[in-house]
């Protein structure tokens, strides 16, 4: 029966596991747990192709407890039960290692059906999920467990995998592999951080090579074809999603223009290009705001562009939007003020409105003047001085001045037309 590569060469030992050494690594705590044998429940949180089912593999190999595998996707609490009816017996004298892969597909029912057991020890649970566990993990499995976080694999771990793949697949083919300068590395870096696919990507290499003679050439152009979009871990719905928008926000909001083309470029490509435009909006106002506020409507024109030529040639306007961004002067204080109103608002602070601000409705003319508003555009400079904050809120700062150049200027206006009382 055929087998992928990849599982073939799944590592059996602590140290043939690659990218993990912030946890598996020599004196690291889960390594620690591991050789002490006293292994107990965990949730393993990361990417696809980082080591959590071989680790779970390892542990089960280290104490002698019998595995069981679930896919949460495609398992039932019927399942469980065909378990729980082990427990106890000669089949499993000691307990159940039971690895639960996509914990977060369980519905709350079916991840409490685990509890009395793993509660009183007879299952230990190892729960995987490329899902951050706090959004998607019940708490009374939470509260159970040590979670680990699984780190994506560099390109330098992942080029060992791929040499290490390549050297299997000499010795099972009896050919010897030429790889063309950076097709290995191409392959290494292209995989995404998944050695699954970077291995799996060394075998179609071989597969779909012609040898001459004992040998195999390994092209780059192979290795891009392979490879290509591989690398893209966008789905609309996971973590990875979220963190490529948080990134390209923190890094325009950082004024760092190289690292804010780079994510925007991992979202185009993707296939986000309608999520890179929204977040770009909001970019503009939320952290370059009145610093610049001139921002918006250009970032509105990029974005307008970008959506009427399409991918690829949408990724010019875009790009021009984030770099203009990146390196333009920053002010979130029309964000902050608009978050401390709300959060006034929602605190039931600010009752009603000082009579002057309150439509006429049916009053007279004359009704309406008796009301005491003071129409600012009679007044030197358009300004008057009279309430507006509801009377509990009366002295209430929700926005302070920014220290870029365009809001010290009207600060400046502002402070000369009130006398400094503002």
């Amino acid at each position: 029966m055929y087998q992928p590569l990849a599982d073939l060469l799944r590592p059996t030992s602590l140290d043939d596991v690659f990218g993990q050494d912030h946890i598996l690594g020599e004196g690291a705590i889960l390594r620690r747990l591991i050789v002490s044998g006293k292994v107990p429940n965990m949730i393993f949180y990361g990417p696809s192709g980082t080591g959590k089912t071989t680790v779970a593999n390892i542990i089960a190999k280290q104490t002698n407890r019998k595995l069981f595998k679930l896919n949460a996707t495609t398992a039932s609490t019927a399942d469980i039960k065909e378990i729980v009816s082990q427990l106890d017996t000669f089949l499993a004298p000691d307990g159940v290692l039971l690895y639960l892969d996509e914990i977060q597909s369980f519905n709350k029912k079916q991840q409490q059906s685990l509890l009395e057991f793993i509660e009183n020890g007879k299952i230990t649970l190892i729960a995987s999920t490329t899902e951050n566990p706090y959004f998607y993990v019940f708490n009374a499995i939470l509260s159970r467990s040590t979670v680990f976080e699984f780190k994506q694999i560099d390109a330098a771990a992942a080029l060992k995998a791929v040499k290490r793949g390549v050297h299997f697949m000499e010795e099972r083919t009896g050919l010897t592999a030429i790889a063309e300068q950076g097709a290995l590395e191409y392959v290494a870096g292209a995989c995404g951080g998944d050695l699954r696919k970077a291995i799996n990507a060394v075998e179609v290499l071989f597969s779909a090579g012609v040898p001459n003679g004992t040998q195999l050439e390994l092209t780059l152009s192979d290795a891009i074809s392979v490879t290509q979009k591989s690398a893209l871990r966008a789905d609309r719905d996971g973590d990875n999603y979220y963190d490529l928008l948080s990134a390209l926000q923190k890094s325009i909001r950082g004024s760092d223009p190289d690292a804010a083309v780079h994510y925007l470029a991992r979202l185009l490509e993707s296939g986000q290009m309608q999520s890179a435009c929204r977040r770009l909006m909001v970019i503009a106002c939320e952290d370059v705001g009145l610093a610049y506020p001139q921002i918006i409507p250009i970032v509105k024109s990029s974005v307008d562009a970008a959506l009427m030529l399409g991918m690829p040639e949408a990724r010019i306007p875009l790009a021009d939007a984030a770099v203009l961004m990146a390196t333009s002067p920053k002010s979130n204080s029309a964000y902050a003020a608009i978050n401390a109103a709300a959060a006034d608002v929602r605190a039931g602070r600010g009752l009603g409105f000082p009579r002057q601000l309150q439509n006429v409705h049916a009053d007279t003319y004359t009704q309406e003047r008796a009301q005491g508003y003071l129409y600012p555009h009679d007044y030197p400079n358009h300004w008057v001085k009279q309430q507006y904050l509801p009377d509990d809120l009366v002295g209430k700062r929700y926005y302070e001045y920014g220290p870029n150049k365009l809001e010290q200027a009207a600060k400046t206006y502002w402070d000369l037309v009130r006398g400094k009382e503002h």
